[in-house]
C-alpha cells in the first residue's frame, strides 16, 4: 500500500470522526458515544456503534437515521452507513445487552435461570 493511499484512508476516517463530532454533539452531551467500527473504502460503507446512554435510548433510532442520511450527503466517498446501539439485534457484534426488568427471570450463559429481583409493585 502506498503512502498516498494510506493518507487518503486516514483522512476519510478523520472526516467521519469530525462529522460525528460536528453534527451530533448531543450524543456526548447526553452521556452517549459514537465510534467507528469499520470503514470499507472500496464499497464506501462505514459501520458506526452508538454506546453509553444511546443503548436503550428512545430517540436513538432517530439519531441513527439522521447519521445515515446526513453522512452520505456530506462525505462523497461514503455510500452506505450501518449504525447500531447494540440493542437492535446486533447485540453480539456491538457488545450490547438486552434490557431486563425487575422480577423477570432470564437465562444466564450457563443455561441456568437468574432472578432479576422482586416484582414491581404495580
Amino acid at each position: 500500500m502506498s503512502t498516498e493511499t494510506q493518507n487518503d484512508g486516514d483522512d476519510l476516517e478523520d472526516r467521519v470522526t469530525n462529522f460525528l463530532r460536528r453534527n451530533f454533539p448531543q450524543i456526548q452531551m447526553h452521556g452517549g458515544s459514537a465510534a467507528i467500527q469499520d470503514i470499507d473504502r472500496e464499497s464506501g460503507e462505514v459501520s458506526i456503534a452508538l454506546g453509553g446512554a444511546c443503548s436503550g435510548c428512545g430517540i436513538s433510532p432517530m439519531t441513527i437515521q439522521a447519521i445515515k442520511s446526513r453522512m452520505v450527503k456530506e462525505i462523497p466517498e461514503i455510500e452506505k452507513v450501518n449504525a447500531s446501539t447494540g440493542m437492535d439485534g446486533g447485540e453480539e457484534e456491538m457488545g450490547g445487552m438486552s434490557p431486563s426488568f425487575p422480577g423477570e427471570t432470564v437465562d444466564d450463559d450457563e443455561g441456568g435461570e437468574v432472578d432479576e429481583g422482586p416484582e414491581a409493585p404495580f
